[in-house]
């Protein structure tokens, strides 16, 4: 049986290329994101593609979605809760509420809204089950300067995976989390130039190709249901993380 997964943020980044993995791969993907246009060029030529339209800060338009995949595929077996948000690095005497909440909105409560309405499917479908994957980052662990509000919502995708994992426990439903450092796309071509470090300076650093990334998360996804990496961390080779700074 032909399974089903559902990648938010897949517009764009490590989402595009983690969903045209998938899609290489065979599953039935339901692409979510905001772009209509940039949906349209990654369903281009899949059949097994559905492509939707999805503010993932909005409840009903989450509810509708995970609904349209279901109706579309029969069931959902996998979520790659990847869409995220950020704003520009500010010290945090400096942060406005609104770019904190732009932040919260799509990464946090974006994420639960995604992660809650995979779980009810995949308790409530027969055969009942299913996996979810989070994104989280580096930064789930080690913290830029000036990235109040991306850091601390990524270290929340930690709690949100660890008690996803033990209320899915009996029901056949796994969550994991996946901590990206550097993957190559759109959003880290500034890391060429140079990035500000910890101590001050400014300096380039290393990315790694992004479909390192995509193999990852569908590893991940092939997983039999008796086996579950709750925690992987996969970046390049050479950046600053481990005694960031």
């Amino acid at each position: 049986m032909t399974k089903t997964a559902i990648i938010t943020g897949a517009s764009g980044g490590i989402g595009r290329a983690t969903a045209e993995r998938f899609l290489e791969a065979g599953w039935n993907v339901g692409l979510l994101a905001r772009s209509k246009d940039k949906l349209s060029d990654v369903a281009k030529g899949h059949a097994n593609a559905l492509p939707l339209v999805c503010d993932v800060s909005d409840e009903d338009q989450v509810i509708a979605a995970f609904g349209a995949v279901a109706a579309r595929f029969g069931r959902i077996d996998f979520l790659f809760n990847n869409a995220g948000n950020n704003v520009p690095a500010a010290h945090i005497a400096d942060i406005s509420l609104a770019d904190w909440q732009k932040v919260v909105d799509v990464n946090l409560t974006g994420a639960f809204l995604c992660a809650r309405e995979a779980f009810r499917h995949m308790r409530d479908q027969s055969p009942q089950g299913g996996r979810i994957v989070n994104n989280g980052s580096i930064s789930a662990h080690a913290p830029r300067p000036g990235s109040v509000p991306y850091t601390s919502t990524k270290h929340a995708i930690t709690g949100l995976t660890k008690t996803l994992s033990l209320d899915g426990r009996g029901l056949d439903i796994s969550c994991g989390q996946i901590d990206i450092g550097n993957a190559g796309t759109e959003m880290t071509e500034r890391m060429k130039a140079g990035i500000t470090q910890a101590d001050g300076s400014v300096r380039a650093e290393p990315t790694m190709d992004v479909g390192h990334v995509a193999d990852a998360v569908l590893n991940m996804a092939n997983l039999p249901p008796d086996a579950n990496i709750l925690f992987m961390t996969i970046m390049a080779n050479t950046m600053p993380y481990v005694g960031r700074g």
